[in-house]
């Protein structure tokens, strides 16, 4: 049945964008096939080093659109950064959209004929961001920092998911010999106040882990992990992940 029901809302309503004006008998017929409205960026740190971002690639494919005058483009504006992408129905229908930065993104689809005459879809895409670090080694871990703060100036961050963890590695593989590590986690402002904190023992062959969320998405923050005590290098593995409020579009999956 879903097939048949975003047809209808494709056909019958103009107030969601899936036609945005047919009022000529002989215009534009706009349909974008879209399998994914949302993803989520990647970024690995090692040793607190950026070493790597993976972007997300969205598939917009036009090849349904259908009109009674001579196609001349297809197209996508980005309207947060003003990044027109387009192309002309003779070179394809598809036209491919990579995301390197958190946010929701506001984008226009759209088909413009031999007239001049144009027909936009609005668009809403939501980009989460993800942190991988790694910071092996140490005796003082680097400040992971965390800035939610969208680039393009749109919508804020609903969260900040936070899931650390420390390891003591055997001073001697299987043997041992090392000591207890005390550390505490520190969820740090601009302020330099401490937001979120936590104390933790690490036995030498043993991990620690703290799980937590953080709502205060409109200021820079660092997450620091003190070392207060011991003589044993540690191991530190994070994760911390910017969620956005699911405001992306539905996806039309092609038929």
């Amino acid at each position: 049945m879903r097939p048949v029901i975003l047809s209808l809302l494709l056909v019958c309503s103009t107030c969601v964008g899936c036609l945005s004006d047919n009022s000529d008998s002989e215009g534009i017929t706009l349909i974008v096939h879209f399998e994914e409205a949302n993803g989520t960026i990647i970024e690995s740190y090692i040793d607190g080093n950026l070493d790597s971002t993976t972007g997300v690639t969205i598939r917009f494919d036009f090849s349904n659109t259908v009109s009674g005058h001579q196609l001349v483009a297809f197209g996508v504006d980005i309207s947060n950064d003003g990044t027109n992408l387009a192309i002309h129905p003779d070179e394809g229908s598809i036209i491919d959209v990579e995301f390197t930065e958190h946010g929701i993104h506001d984008l226009v689809a759209y088909a413009e004929d031999e007239r001049g005459y144009r027909v936009h879809l609005p668009i809403v895409i939501r980009m989460d961001l993800r942190m991988d670090w790694t910071d092996t080694d140490t005796y003082n871990p680097s400040p992971l920092i965390i800035d939610p703060i969208p680039l393009n100036e749109g919508t804020s961050a609903a969260s900040i998911f936070i899931d650390s963890t420390v390891e003591n590695p055997n001073l001697i593989e299987n043997i041992g010999g090392g000591r207890d590590v005390e550390i505490t986690w520190r969820l740090v402002d601009q302020q330099e106040d401490a937001c979120q904190n936590r104390n933790e023992v690490v036995s030498e062959g043993e991990t620690v882990r703290w799980q937590t969320i953080h709502f205060n998405t409109f200021e820079i923050h660092e997450l620091r992990i003190d070392y207060n005590e011991g003589q044993d290098l540690i191991d530190v593995y994070q994760t911390v992940t910017i969620q956005y409020p699911q405001l992306e579009s539905i996806p039309y999956p092609e038929i």
